[in-house]
């Protein structure tokens, strides 16, 4: 890893106001993906997999919602109109494209208007090449438990909408690195995508080890009523009281502490759901029926804007706050948005990482 990125210090330490919470610390990795060029020996998001050549490129082969999506752009056109987007400014004017570009350009219609002009089945009727969503090495992430003698983690998605809820099908794949010898050096990518927050962008990651406590929803309703009594707080004498805290969440300490002091938002291997959308909804393994445990929460955000910027990063505090341009939004370094600008959980067994994962849109 070339780059660090360091969570600011939460406002108040969870454990020394409420000693009860003390047992539901958990571990979480935040990945801090930023845009980069990451290589196949390295740890990414959306970046290019350690895919072994001799091994057939995953396929979704599901039934796809929105057959014809209207979108009708090739990830590679998805990534063309960011770079234009990226290289935009008020006062700039209209750019030309590079010839490089323009040939990506015309390559990507010549491919779409080939497979179109072929008659059914349409793109989103055939097999569907899947696309990297990111790739954990065990050395970068050890909250990882993988199976047998594997270290590294691969996770994929179908980039068209599917049931339930309108999200991409993903798959994942452990193997080890080491067994990896002959490498795919040209992965195939499917024509369309159905949205352009299905296709990552490229990032290297900077993982940071950290402590969660859960949302406030996964607490008893004991513990909740703990969380929000004011006077459990003024007891302790760590800020509560204080002008920020007032001005900010007035009378309701729940939402202090849920905003500020549980878990982490954006891109994580770990730690507690970012629950919101729904109550809690608690994901059994189909193979054992064991209740199953986050592995990498999907996120569109990486901090939320207002007093949810806290948790940028404090090497990105001053692009946080700062005014941006459509396109480029400093908490959106992946592109990816799911659902509606929300976050994708994906739960693995914790009896055995081989049996069938789920995935939950929140």
């Amino acid at each position: 890893m070339v780059f660090v990125r360091t969570t600011p210090p939460r406002p108040v330490d969870v454990s020394a106001v409420f000693s009860e919470l003390a047992s539901l610390a958990r571990p979480a990795i935040r990945l801090h993906p930023r845009p980069g060029s990451p290589s196949v020996r390295e740890s990414s998001v959306g970046g290019p997999l350690l895919w072994p050549a001799e091994e057939p490129w995953p396929h979704c082969e599901s039934s796809h919602l929105h057959r014809d999506s209207g979108f009708r752009r090739s990830p590679a056109i998805v990534r063309l109109e960011r770079r234009m987007q990226a290289r935009w400014r008020p006062d700039s004017g209209d750019f030309e494209l590079t010839p490089e570009e323009e040939a990506l350009k015309e390559r990507s219609a010549a491919r779409l208007a080939e497979r179109l002009d072929a008659s059914p089945p349409w793109p989103a009727d055939c097999p569907v090449p899947m696309l990297p969503v990111a790739q954990l090495y065990l050395r970068d992430i050890p909250l990882l438990r993988p199976p047998g003698q594997a270290d590294l983690l691969q996770i994929l998605w179908c980039p068209y909408d599917h049931e339930p809820d309108y999200k991409p099908s993903t798959a994942l794949f452990w193997r080890s690195a080491a067994a990896v010898v002959d490498i795919l050096a040209t992965p195939p990518e499917p024509y369309e995508a159905n949205y352009p927050g299905y296709v990552p962008e490229p990032c290297v990651l900077a993982p940071e080890a950290i402590t969660e406590y859960p949302d406030s929803l996964d607490l008893s309703p004991e513990m909740r009523l703990m969380v929000e009594d004011r006077s459990r707080w003024q007891a302790a004498g760590v800020g509560v009281d204080s002008a920020y805290v007032d001005s900010t969440y007035g009378d309701y300490p729940r939402d202090f502490y849920d905003c500020e002091l549980a878990d982490a938002p954006g891109w994580k291997v770990g730690g507690w759901p970012p629950w919101g959308r729904t109550d809690p909804y608690r994901r059994y393994c189909t193979v054992c029926d064991v209740q199953m445990v986050p592995l990498l929460t999907i996120a569109s955000f990486e901090w939320d804007g207002g007093e949810g910027r806290s948790w940028a990063p404090s090497e990105d505090q001053a692009a946080a706050y700062a005014a941006h341009y459509a396109g480029q939004d400093p908490s959106q370094p992946t592109a990816v948005e799911v659902g509606s600008t929300d976050n994708m959980q994906l739960y693995v067994c914790p009896t055995s990482p081989e049996h069938p994962h789920t995935d939950l849109i929140q």
